[in-house]
């Protein structure tokens, strides 16, 4: 995002996938994902959607189409392909019978058809207002993140200095334990040999790496995608806490645009930031045949979709389920409400009332991403 909280510390669950992603029945849901399982047991027994149910982090209560601020006015065209690919992972993976279903009778659905798309998801969906367990509150914290896209090289040149690595080759067969910080990583040589592309702006990999892909667009014309490959399993230290408390920046500088301001204005303590940070993540070339206008895969395994997928906290709600977010843009209180795929993860994203809104690919996207920290309320979709 690169909002105050992913800046304390995001890694999308593309990586640190931490409980099945198909898990995704009440029954599944009240077990907190503890085991990883495929199976799902379903979440009515009366042959009827529960009017309310509970996680260990949320609570749900059935409310009507009319509660959703926002819901006749979004165009669910927009929404339908990312549903599409949800649906594509469900059907691979998950043997939950509800989900199954409500997926096979998508494929009957006419993509450009707003209405039928509409009459599909009322008739076949139940919508649960997300509540906080701790608190009761139906209002949580919505930040957003991006893809990155920058300028660079896979050589190193005067104009392209910074390196992205890969993994070390030592590291291939097993990672030393404990392994080494970011800055005895610097400072080892242990990195040398695996660089795998070089960009201009240090601040702007560190980045990157928060995270965890992004495009390099070579001079050639040819776009490099770079995605995860793992870390060296330290802890997440946030730049923007870093910086805050040594009264550098105030807190309504801690984003991403702030931060990269602060390094313009400190080159000299650049490096002195970034290995306040002790982790360090590590990258891998994704193959030529995957394109560059799709978005980075997510923890469901599917490609993310600009504006209409979300990371979320697998404590409360299942990956893959269509969610409505009701919020304002960045810094405004335009509204921002429509329907939504939860396709992500991260570290980041704790609680009931939590998400990531994917933003897309590009600066555009970043400058949207790195100023989101709005209030918002969800609404969870579940077969009938």
């Amino acid at each position: 995002m690169i909002s105050i909280s992913k800046l304390i510390g995001r890694e999308t669950a593309s990586r640190i996938l931490v409980c099945s992603v198909f898990a995704i029945s009440i029954a599944s849901l009240l077990t907190a994902c503890s085991t990883p399982s495929t199976r799902g047991s379903g979440y009515r027994s009366s042959g009827s959607a529960p009017s309310s149910y509970s996680s260990p982090i949320a609570s749900f209560r059935s409310v009507s189409w009319q509660d959703l601020p926002g819901w006749q006015e979004d165009d669910l065209s927009q929404a339908w392909p990312a549903w599409l690919k949800s649906c594509d992972a469900l059907r691979k993976r998950n043997s939950d019978i509800n989900w199954r279903q409500v997926c096979a009778q998508a494929a009957h659905v006419s993509a450009r058809d707003g209405r039928a798309i509409r009459q599909y998801f009322e008739g076949n969906f139940q919508a649960y207002e997300v509540r906080n367990s701790a608190t009761g509150n139906e209002s949580g914290l919505i930040t957003g993140y991006y893809e990155p896209v920058m300028n660079g090289s896979q050589t190193r040149t005067a104009n392209y200095t910074v390196p992205l690595y890969g993994l070390p080759n030592a590291w291939k067969g097993a990672k030393p334990s404990p392994a080494p910080s970011r800055a005895e990583l610097m400072s080892s040589g242990v990195l040398r040999g695996s660089e795998i592309a070089w960009v201009q702006d240090p601040v702007a990999a560190a980045f990157m790496q928060i995270q965890g892909s992004g495009k390099i667009r070579l001079e050639d014309g040819r776009v490099l995608r770079l995605g995860y490959a793992g870390t060296n399993d330290q802890p997440f230290k946030s730049f923007a806490q870093w910086l805050l408390d040594r009264k550098e920046i105030t807190r309504s500088q801690a984003t991403m645009q702030g931060i990269s301001a602060w390094a313009k204005s400190n080159p000299g303590r650049v490096e002195e930031m970034l290995n306040a940070n002790p982790r360090f993540v590590f990258f891998k070339e994704l193959p030529s045949n995957v394109s560059a206008d799709l978005g980075p895969n997510g923890a469901l395994g599917v490609p993310l979709t600009t504006e209409r997928s979300i990371a979320i906290d697998l404590k409360a709600m299942p990956l893959g389920a269509p969610v409505f977010l009701s919020t304002t843009k960045p810094l405004s209180s335009q509204p921002l409400q429509r329907l939504v795929m939860a396709q992500d993860t991260g570290k980041a994203i704790v609680g009931g009332v939590r998400a990531d809104y994917y933003w897309g690919s590009g600066d555009s996207a970043g400058e949207l991403a790195g100023r989101m920290k709005q209030d918002g309320k969800m609404w969870l979709l579940l077969p009938r």
